[in-house]
């Protein structure tokens, strides 16, 4: 399985650590940010990861070329290595949805990959999530109990996907007509999903029918736009992690939590 790392963000919550550098080199316990992700999907099974790029990109690329356990050439990967390419998106950050299509080249043919933003850390067992994908589902997402005012609305028999709930404005979106939150299953999104391949067809479609074709620029939108859009005609699965540890670091009150989190870990 492939993964994507999203790590073109501006990384404004960590300012102003990210006035001199991207928010993936941001360091917890001695190590960037880059780094605990990556490792982890290698200790995983995963060796081949994508990152988009935008904020001090060149300082990304740089520390990609400067690890001897990461190479960026497929024909150079071993046992012990990772290869780690970059989506460029210098000219224009395209949100999540559209990192993913304009890194479609890259992915289509690989029957599923793992998306996992570069600011999450967690005790997650990717082996385990990656066992929980049901046959037809377009994408898989991950999610918790943590407080969060953003909530995603699940089918409580099916855990399929119905909406998205703002707690704090009362704000409800969803494809299906008077959707009641009530009788949804109601969690926080992790930043961690796996996606079929097909989904890349279907995200192409999306961008189209809302005219996000500009000037023959590439599409920028988000993910979860997309999945309350595709929700009530194609497969969008939540799953539940019980006990799940994760932190997301994208906030500077959240690093103290996270040097702690670190020193449990063995990746």
């Amino acid at each position: 399985m492939k993964a994507m790392i999203f790590a073109a963000g501006l990384g404004t919550r960590l300012k102003p650590l990210t006035d001199t550098l991207p928010k993936a080199l941001v360091p917890v316990g001695g190590r960037p940010l880059i780094e605990h992700v990556c490792r982890k999907l290698m200790c995983s099974g995963i060796d081949s990861a994508l990152v988009n790029v935008h904020h001090f990109a060149d300082d990304v690329q740089a520390w990609i070329d400067s690890q001897d356990w990461i190479c960026t050439e497929e024909n150079l990967l071993k046992e012990g290595r990772m290869l780690v390419q970059t989506s460029d998106e210098r000219k224009m950050l395209l949100e999540t949805g559209g990192a993913v299509l304009n890194a479609r080249r890259y992915l289509e043919g690989c029957g599923m990959f793992l998306v996992h933003n570069v600011d999450i850390l967690s005790d997650l067992d990717i082996r385990w999530f990656a066992s929980q994908v049901k046959d037809g589902a377009v994408a898989t997402l991950l999610v918790s109990g943590r407080k969060s005012s953003r909530q995603l609305l699940f089918d409580p028999q099916t855990m399929m996907l119905k909406g998205w709930h703002n707690l704090s404005t009362g704000e409800i979106r969803s494809p299906y007509r008077n959707l009641d939150p009530s009788g949804c299953l109601s969690f926080a999104f992790s930043g961690i999903h796996i996606m079929s391949d097909r989904i890349l067809g279907l995200l192409e479609t999306y961008a189209r029918e809302q005219g996000l074709y500009d000037n023959s620029q590439k599409p920028r939108f988000s993910i979860i736009d997309f999945y309350l859009w595709a929700c009530a005609g194609y497969g969008i699965q939540g799953v539940f992690a019980d006990n799940l540890r994760l932190i997301d670091v994208g906030k500077l009150d959240t690093l103290a939590l996270a040097e702690e989190f670190i020193l449990t870990q063995n990746v």
